[in-house]
């Protein structure tokens, strides 16, 4: 056998050896990180509803929302403030291309999402932007709850 066919020998052996190792299957999702994906689905519901009734548990008392370089204080000083009236302004907004990892870290979750909306104003042109969003949840007696949600957007480039 000549180096040459012995060296394709030697490669397609290998190949084999290596196909034929099953392949491991991705881990499942623990609980805890389905829990967490159920508690910021829930709020991104709400938001595409332009309803954040019964929001408010998904949030701890004490939570800090930060959006896009501006600290907005609790949950509900923003729920009152800002998102409030701003849905009022709104006739559509819209999710897509939405993206999440959940890391676990004890009873603290950090969520990392990125996504793509879309707002349609009741008046005025539609708004698209690309966002960033961070939320920091702590499991409690009543599940996991947010603590901290910081996010941002820049408009997409053209």
């Amino acid at each position: 056998m000549t180096m040459a066919k012995r060296a394709l020998f030697g490669w397609t052996a290998a190949i084999l050896v290596v196909a034929a190792i099953p392949a491991r299957a991705a881990p499942a999702e623990s609980v805890d990180a389905v829990q967490v994906r159920a508690v910021l689905a829930s709020y991104k519901a709400a938001v595409e509803k332009l309803d954040m009734r019964g929001t408010e548990p998904l949030f701890l008392a004490d939570s800090r929302i930060f959006e896009s370089g501006g600290n907005e204080g609790s949950y509900s000083h923003y729920l009152k403030h800002h998102l409030g009236p701003e849905f009022a302004e709104f006739r559509t907004f819209k999710f897509s291309d939405y993206h999440i990892d959940v890391r676990l870290e004890g009873p603290i979750a950090i969520a990392s999402e990125t996504y793509r909306y879309r707002i349609e104003p009741k008046q005025g042109d539609p708004v698209e932007r690309l966002g960033v969003q961070t939320s920091v949840l702590k499991r409690t007696s009543s599940g996991w709850q947010i603590v901290n949600l910081h996010s941002s957007s820049r408009k997409p480039a053209p």
